[in-house]
């Protein structure tokens, strides 16, 4: 008899924190293609946001450590699909991934066309330079005669498209991956590279860098997660999850980590 009564509340306990685990294992159960699985579409060459580490096989970044996160909050396993930029869009639209975690502003343009998040982190655009090139234009306006570097379809591409638009006369050179645009600045096959503010830093800030951030954009932007649009339902449990690692700090933890700067809280 006392062996029943002791077993009953043991037995109470496990079937309700069996449930509990239970439901957050199911918090997203049934919005994602793969049962269990949070797909996420991600263009891999983009430091320090996210990108390949020296195995060539191990993904990191912040965006990949924000996926990981958002993942197990949601009670999902993570899986990256490594994804060219000129095919990131149409690949959530088409259902290749559930969502795109890659660095993408958030655009009036792009809001038109896919659903987003709400925002994750702080951003703004930055031009560089290679130290000791010569080259004295301090910001994109004054990129008369130069050949200027930045990776296709991104903020950088549109702003200097509106530049070209205006009348101002530079060579662009575009690029698949920002690493390129760097690779091409270091060997001095391009004068500046325009690009975000982040990846600027992580360059310029790198023990023996050559490069030097010359202009950082007054008007800011911020980044998202992009889901299909018209998929509410994954949209409101992914910013449900989103809030709960801003409130329990751990989109503050990652952004230490990996800039070693607070550049999430002022997006809440």
């Amino acid at each position: 008899m006392k062996m029943k009564r002791l077993l009953l509340p043991i037995l109470i306990v496990l079937i309700v924190t069996s449930s509990f685990y239970s439901c957050r294992r199911q918090q997203a159960g049934g919005l994602t293609i793969r049962d269990g699985v949070l797909s996420i579409g991600m263009e891999p060459g983009y430091p320090p946001m996210e990108y390949y580490a020296d195995d060539g096989v191990t993904l990191i970044g912040f965006d990949v450590e924000l996926g990981k996160a958002l993942a197990e909050r949601m009670g999902l396993r993570p899986d990256f699909v490594d994804t060219a930029w000129d095919g990131i869009f149409a690949g959530v639209e088409t259902g290749r991934y559930d969502v795109i975690i890659s660095s993408v502003t958030i655009t009036p343009a792009r809001l038109n066309a896919h659903n987003f998040s709400n925002p994750y982190v702080s951003n703004s655009l930055a031009m560089v330079i290679r130290r000791g090139s010569g080259v004295t234009a301090s910001s994109p306006e004054a990129t008369t005669g130069l050949q200027v570097a930045f990776q296709g379809e991104t903020t950088a591409d549109h702003y200097m498209a509106r530049l070209r638009d205006g009348g101002l006369r530079f060579t662009e050179r575009k690029y698949d991956r920002v690493m390129n645009c760097f690779d091409e600045l270091a060997l001095g096959r391009v004068d500046v590279v325009v690009t975000d503010f982040l990846v600027a830093y992580d360059y310029a800030s790198a023990p023996g860098s050559q490069f030097d951030i010359v202009w950082i954009s007054e008007e800011g932007e911020q980044f998202g997660i992009v889901l299909k649009k018209g998929n509410d339902a994954l949209t409101d449990a992914v910013n449900k999850a989103l809030d709960e690692l801003f409130n329990d700090g751990t989109m503050l933890r990652i952004s230490m980590n990996v800039f070693g700067m607070d550049l999430v809280s002022m997006v809440r």
